[in-house]
Protein backbone atom coordinates (compact mmCIF):
# COMPACT_ATOMS: atom_id res chain seq x y z
CA UNK A 1 0.00 0.00 0.00
CA UNK A 2 1.19 3.31 -0.46
CA UNK A 3 -0.53 7.21 -0.30
CA UNK A 4 0.73 10.86 -0.56
CA UNK A 5 3.45 12.00 1.42
CA UNK A 6 0.72 14.75 3.16
CA UNK A 7 -1.46 11.34 3.69
CA UNK A 8 1.34 9.45 5.25
CA UNK A 9 2.00 12.46 7.32
CA UNK A 10 -1.78 13.02 8.68
CA UNK A 11 -2.29 9.34 8.88
CA UNK A 12 1.20 9.33 11.10
CA UNK A 13 0.48 12.36 13.44
CA UNK A 14 -3.30 10.58 13.99
CA UNK A 15 -1.87 7.24 14.97
CA UNK A 16 0.24 9.16 17.64
CA UNK A 17 -2.23 10.91 18.80
CA UNK A 18 -4.53 7.66 19.30
CA UNK A 19 -1.35 6.24 20.53
CA UNK A 20 -1.41 8.91 23.82
CA UNK A 21 -5.38 8.66 24.26
CA UNK A 22 -4.68 4.70 24.82
CA UNK A 23 -2.06 5.72 27.45
CA UNK A 24 1.48 5.40 25.85
CA UNK A 25 3.33 7.57 26.66
CA UNK A 26 5.12 7.83 23.86
CA UNK A 27 4.66 6.48 20.17
CA UNK A 28 7.47 6.17 17.46
CA UNK A 29 8.06 4.67 14.12
CA UNK A 30 11.35 2.89 12.25
CA UNK A 31 11.06 1.69 8.44
CA UNK A 32 11.13 -2.24 8.07
CA UNK A 33 14.84 -3.43 7.06
CA UNK A 34 17.11 -6.21 8.37
CA UNK A 35 18.90 -5.35 11.57
CA UNK A 36 22.32 -6.65 10.66
CA UNK A 37 24.18 -5.04 12.98
CA UNK A 38 22.16 -6.01 15.46
CA UNK A 39 22.26 -9.31 14.41
CA UNK A 40 25.78 -9.59 14.62
CA UNK A 41 25.47 -8.26 18.57
CA UNK A 42 23.11 -10.95 19.08
CA UNK A 43 25.05 -13.76 17.14
CA UNK A 44 28.27 -12.73 19.33
CA UNK A 45 26.11 -12.56 22.51
CA UNK A 46 24.57 -15.93 21.56
CA UNK A 47 28.16 -17.66 20.96
CA UNK A 48 29.05 -16.57 23.97
CA UNK A 49 26.50 -18.61 26.31
CA UNK A 50 25.10 -15.66 28.03
CA UNK A 51 21.68 -16.50 27.39
CA UNK A 52 21.97 -19.30 30.05
CA UNK A 53 19.29 -22.00 29.38
CA UNK A 54 17.06 -19.80 27.66
CA UNK A 55 17.72 -21.70 24.42
CA UNK A 56 14.43 -19.86 22.89
CA UNK A 57 16.64 -17.38 22.23
CA UNK A 58 18.83 -19.30 19.56
CA UNK A 59 15.37 -20.41 17.53
CA UNK A 60 14.40 -18.19 14.43
CA UNK A 61 17.29 -16.19 14.50
CA UNK A 62 16.69 -14.94 10.89
CA UNK A 63 13.51 -14.09 11.86
CA UNK A 64 14.57 -12.36 14.67
CA UNK A 65 16.78 -9.60 12.91
CA UNK A 66 14.06 -9.60 10.07
CA UNK A 67 10.26 -8.22 10.44
CA UNK A 68 9.68 -8.88 6.80
CA UNK A 69 9.98 -12.62 7.65
CA UNK A 70 7.45 -12.37 10.40
CA UNK A 71 4.35 -10.11 8.28
CA UNK A 72 4.93 -10.47 4.20
CA UNK A 73 4.96 -7.24 2.86
CA UNK A 74 6.16 -5.36 6.28
CA UNK A 75 7.00 -1.87 5.97
CA UNK A 76 6.63 -0.07 9.04
CA UNK A 77 7.26 -0.95 12.86
CA UNK A 78 5.16 1.17 15.00
CA UNK A 79 7.31 1.34 18.55
CA UNK A 80 5.45 2.15 21.96
CA UNK A 81 6.09 2.70 25.20
CA UNK A 82 4.14 2.95 28.57
CA UNK A 83 5.27 3.56 31.84
CA UNK A 84 4.45 1.36 34.77
CA UNK A 85 6.19 3.24 37.49
CA UNK A 86 4.32 4.01 40.38
CA UNK A 87 5.43 6.38 43.12
CA UNK A 88 5.66 4.17 46.09
CA UNK A 89 8.50 2.71 47.56
CA UNK A 90 8.71 -0.69 48.71
CA UNK A 91 9.67 -1.85 52.27
CA UNK A 92 13.01 -2.34 52.27
CA UNK A 93 13.54 -4.42 55.27
CA UNK A 94 16.02 -7.30 54.41
CA UNK A 95 12.78 -9.50 55.79
CA UNK A 96 10.54 -8.35 53.05
CA UNK A 97 10.84 -10.16 49.79
CA UNK A 98 11.64 -7.78 46.78
CA UNK A 99 9.40 -8.13 43.90
CA UNK A 100 10.51 -6.22 40.59
CA UNK A 101 8.10 -3.09 40.25
CA UNK A 102 7.04 -4.02 36.61
CA UNK A 103 5.21 -6.80 38.36
CA UNK A 104 3.22 -5.20 40.96
CA UNK A 105 0.23 -5.27 38.89
CA UNK A 106 -1.58 -7.31 36.45
CA UNK A 107 0.47 -8.89 33.70
CA UNK A 108 1.58 -6.35 31.02
CA UNK A 109 1.70 -9.04 28.33
CA UNK A 110 -2.47 -8.52 28.38
CA UNK A 111 -2.96 -5.27 28.99
CA UNK A 112 -0.63 -4.13 26.22
CA UNK A 113 -1.71 -6.87 23.91
CA UNK A 114 -5.26 -5.30 24.30
CA UNK A 115 -4.22 -1.36 24.00
CA UNK A 116 -2.59 -2.57 20.67
CA UNK A 117 -4.99 -4.30 19.59
CA UNK A 118 -6.97 -0.90 19.64
CA UNK A 119 -4.17 1.18 18.13
CA UNK A 120 -4.60 -1.24 14.89
CA UNK A 121 -8.13 -0.95 14.92
CA UNK A 122 -7.64 2.54 14.70
CA UNK A 123 -5.15 2.00 11.49
CA UNK A 124 -7.86 -0.49 10.08
CA UNK A 125 -10.62 2.32 9.81
CA UNK A 126 -8.31 4.85 8.02
CA UNK A 127 -6.62 1.85 6.18
CA UNK A 128 -9.15 -1.00 5.18
CA UNK A 129 -7.37 -3.77 4.25
CA UNK A 130 -4.17 -2.99 6.58
CA UNK A 131 -2.36 -5.97 7.96
CA UNK A 132 -0.18 -6.31 11.24
CA UNK A 133 1.16 -7.86 13.91
CA UNK A 134 1.14 -7.01 17.12
CA UNK A 135 4.09 -7.96 19.71
CA UNK A 136 4.95 -7.73 23.33
CA UNK A 137 8.30 -9.34 25.13
CA UNK A 138 6.66 -12.27 22.74
CA UNK A 139 7.70 -13.50 19.43
CA UNK A 140 10.79 -13.34 17.85
CA UNK A 141 11.35 -9.17 17.83
CA UNK A 142 14.05 -7.65 18.86
CA UNK A 143 12.04 -4.72 20.69
CA UNK A 144 15.04 -3.26 22.32
CA UNK A 145 16.56 -2.59 18.91
CA UNK A 146 13.75 -1.43 17.12
CA UNK A 147 13.05 1.24 19.82
CA UNK A 148 16.23 2.67 19.18
CA UNK A 149 15.97 2.86 15.75
CA UNK A 150 13.18 4.72 15.88
CA UNK A 151 14.31 6.76 18.92
CA UNK A 152 11.93 5.81 21.49
CA UNK A 153 15.25 6.32 23.35
CA UNK A 154 18.96 4.49 23.38
CA UNK A 155 19.93 1.19 24.96
CA UNK A 156 21.46 2.16 28.57
CA UNK A 157 24.50 0.73 29.96
CA UNK A 158 22.64 -2.23 31.89
CA UNK A 159 21.09 -3.24 28.52
CA UNK A 160 17.85 -1.32 29.28
CA UNK A 161 15.75 1.52 26.87
CA UNK A 162 16.23 4.61 28.34
CA UNK A 163 13.78 7.67 27.28
CA UNK A 164 14.76 11.04 28.20
CA UNK A 165 12.25 11.98 29.98
CA UNK A 166 10.89 9.24 30.89
CA UNK A 167 13.85 6.88 32.17
CA UNK A 168 13.29 3.24 32.02
CA UNK A 169 10.48 2.07 34.43
CA UNK A 170 8.47 1.17 30.97
CA UNK A 171 6.95 -1.52 28.80
CA UNK A 172 7.70 -1.70 24.91
CA UNK A 173 5.14 -2.76 22.25
CA UNK A 174 4.96 -3.07 18.56
CA UNK A 175 3.03 -2.89 15.90
CA UNK A 176 4.37 -4.11 12.77
CA UNK A 177 2.18 -3.17 9.66
CA UNK A 178 2.45 -3.64 5.58
CA UNK A 179 1.78 0.03 4.81
CA UNK A 180 4.51 3.08 4.46
CA UNK A 181 4.26 5.46 7.55
CA UNK A 182 6.09 8.80 8.77
CA UNK A 183 9.51 7.20 9.93
CA UNK A 184 11.67 8.61 13.35
CA UNK A 185 15.35 8.47 13.70
CA UNK A 186 17.81 7.17 16.70
CA UNK A 187 18.28 9.76 19.16
CA UNK A 188 22.03 9.85 20.88
CA UNK A 189 23.10 7.83 23.57
CA UNK A 190 23.37 10.10 26.57
CA UNK A 191 24.87 7.40 29.53
CA UNK A 192 28.06 9.04 28.91
CA UNK A 193 30.70 8.58 31.33
CA UNK A 194 28.42 7.72 33.70
CA UNK A 195 28.22 3.64 35.04
CA UNK A 196 26.62 3.70 37.89
CA UNK A 197 24.69 0.47 37.37
CA UNK A 198 27.53 -1.93 36.67
CA UNK A 199 29.28 -0.44 40.13
CA UNK A 200 25.97 -1.52 41.69
CA UNK A 201 25.07 -4.79 40.16
CA UNK A 202 26.00 -7.41 43.06
CA UNK A 203 26.28 -10.20 41.16
CA UNK A 204 28.27 -8.35 38.28
CA UNK A 205 26.10 -8.95 35.76
CA UNK A 206 27.16 -6.18 33.47
CA UNK A 207 30.48 -7.55 32.09
CA UNK A 208 30.75 -4.50 29.92
CA UNK A 209 29.05 -1.32 28.66
CA UNK A 210 25.77 -2.63 27.22
CA UNK A 211 25.99 -6.24 27.87
CA UNK A 212 24.23 -8.55 30.67
CA UNK A 213 25.52 -12.38 31.52
CA UNK A 214 22.17 -13.89 32.08
CA UNK A 215 24.35 -16.29 34.19
CA UNK A 216 24.85 -13.79 36.99
CA UNK A 217 21.77 -11.95 36.25
CA UNK A 218 19.43 -11.90 39.66
CA UNK A 219 15.93 -11.70 37.28
CA UNK A 220 17.17 -14.53 34.89
CA UNK A 221 17.91 -16.85 37.95
CA UNK A 222 14.84 -16.05 40.14
CA UNK A 223 12.25 -15.53 36.75
CA UNK A 224 13.77 -17.56 33.63
CA UNK A 225 15.33 -20.37 35.29
CA UNK A 226 14.29 -23.76 35.63
CA UNK A 227 15.62 -25.92 38.23
CA UNK A 228 15.42 -27.04 41.82
CA UNK A 229 18.91 -24.64 42.98
CA UNK A 230 19.92 -21.18 41.95
CA UNK A 231 23.94 -20.83 41.39
CA UNK A 232 24.89 -20.42 44.91
CA UNK A 233 27.26 -17.23 44.28
CA UNK A 234 24.49 -15.63 42.71
CA UNK A 235 22.18 -16.60 45.41
CA UNK A 236 24.41 -15.19 47.88
CA UNK A 237 24.58 -11.62 46.34
CA UNK A 238 20.77 -11.83 45.69
CA UNK A 239 19.55 -10.47 48.67
CA UNK A 240 16.09 -10.97 49.00
CA UNK A 241 14.70 -10.64 45.34
CA UNK A 242 12.46 -13.03 44.97
CA UNK A 243 11.00 -11.80 41.85
CA UNK A 244 13.43 -10.16 39.14
CA UNK A 245 15.67 -7.37 40.48
CA UNK A 246 15.35 -3.44 40.06
CA UNK A 247 18.75 -2.57 41.21
CA UNK A 248 20.44 -1.29 38.01
CA UNK A 249 17.19 0.86 37.30
CA UNK A 250 17.46 2.06 41.15
CA UNK A 251 20.55 3.88 40.45
CA UNK A 252 20.15 5.09 37.31
CA UNK A 253 20.25 8.78 37.38
CA UNK A 254 17.61 9.17 34.24
CA UNK A 255 14.90 7.49 36.45
CA UNK A 256 14.24 10.65 38.11
CA UNK A 257 12.20 11.44 35.61
CA UNK A 258 9.85 8.38 35.81
CA UNK A 259 6.87 9.20 35.47
CA UNK A 260 3.89 7.47 37.10
CA UNK A 261 1.41 5.28 35.38
CA UNK A 262 -2.17 6.28 34.23
CA UNK A 263 -2.83 2.82 34.15
CA UNK A 264 -4.64 1.86 37.43
CA UNK A 265 -4.35 -2.65 36.44
CA UNK A 266 -0.25 -1.76 36.56
CA UNK A 267 -0.90 -0.30 40.56
CA UNK A 268 0.59 -2.25 43.22
CA UNK A 269 -1.63 -5.27 44.48
CA UNK A 270 -1.72 -5.72 48.36
CA UNK A 271 1.22 -7.74 49.38
CA UNK A 272 3.49 -7.21 46.60
CA UNK A 273 5.61 -4.44 48.13
CA UNK A 274 5.62 -5.46 51.44
CA UNK A 275 5.06 -9.21 52.11
CA UNK A 276 7.90 -10.85 54.76
CA UNK A 277 9.64 -13.82 53.06
CA UNK A 278 8.39 -15.93 55.86
CA UNK A 279 4.71 -15.66 54.80
CA UNK A 280 5.46 -15.79 51.46
CA UNK A 281 6.86 -19.35 52.11
CA UNK A 282 3.62 -20.11 53.73
CA UNK A 283 1.89 -20.03 49.99
CA UNK A 284 0.61 -23.43 49.17
CA UNK A 285 -0.35 -24.14 45.18
CA UNK A 286 -3.66 -23.01 45.12
CA UNK A 287 -2.51 -19.45 47.17
CA UNK A 288 -0.16 -18.78 44.90
CA UNK A 289 -2.42 -19.75 42.01
CA UNK A 290 -4.71 -17.37 43.66
CA UNK A 291 -2.25 -14.81 44.61
CA UNK A 292 -0.86 -14.40 41.57
CA UNK A 293 -3.87 -15.32 38.71
CA UNK A 294 -3.37 -12.59 35.80
CA UNK A 295 0.56 -11.56 37.20
CA UNK A 296 3.55 -11.72 35.64
CA UNK A 297 5.07 -13.65 38.45
CA UNK A 298 3.57 -16.77 37.44
CA UNK A 299 6.13 -17.22 35.21
CA UNK A 300 8.46 -18.06 37.79
CA UNK A 301 6.30 -21.12 38.68
CA UNK A 302 5.32 -22.28 41.77
CA UNK A 303 8.44 -24.03 42.38
CA UNK A 304 10.73 -21.32 41.31
CA UNK A 305 8.93 -18.64 43.88
CA UNK A 306 9.43 -21.21 46.77
CA UNK A 307 13.51 -21.49 45.91
CA UNK A 308 13.77 -17.79 45.20
CA UNK A 309 11.96 -17.21 48.85
CA UNK A 310 14.11 -20.03 50.50
CA UNK A 311 17.28 -18.37 49.02
CA UNK A 312 16.71 -15.16 49.98
CA UNK A 313 15.89 -16.99 53.85
CA UNK A 314 19.16 -17.91 53.63
CA UNK A 315 20.60 -15.02 52.95
CA UNK A 316 18.68 -12.91 56.14
CA UNK A 317 20.04 -15.84 58.35
CA UNK A 318 23.46 -14.77 57.33
CA UNK A 319 22.71 -11.25 57.90
CA UNK A 320 21.30 -11.84 61.22
CA UNK A 321 24.25 -13.94 61.97
CA UNK A 322 26.17 -11.28 60.99
CA UNK A 323 28.00 -13.75 58.09
CA UNK A 324 26.65 -11.74 55.45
Amino acid sequence: MSGSRRWIEELTRALKARAAELGFEACRIARVEPLDEEARRLEAWLRSGMHASMAWMERHFEVRVDPSRLLEGARSVICLLHSYYVPVEPDRRPEVGRIARYAWGEDYHEVLKEKLWALFAFLEERVPGVRGRAFVDSGPVLEKAWAVRSGLGWQGKNSNVLHPRLGSYFFLGELIVDIELAYDGPIPDHCGRCARCIEACPTEAIVAPYVVDSRRCISYWTIEHRGEEIDPEVARRMGNWIFGCDICQEVCPWNKFARATGEARFLPRPGMTDTPLEVWEELDLEAFRRRFSRSAVKRAKFEGFLRNVRAALRNLGRRQEGKA
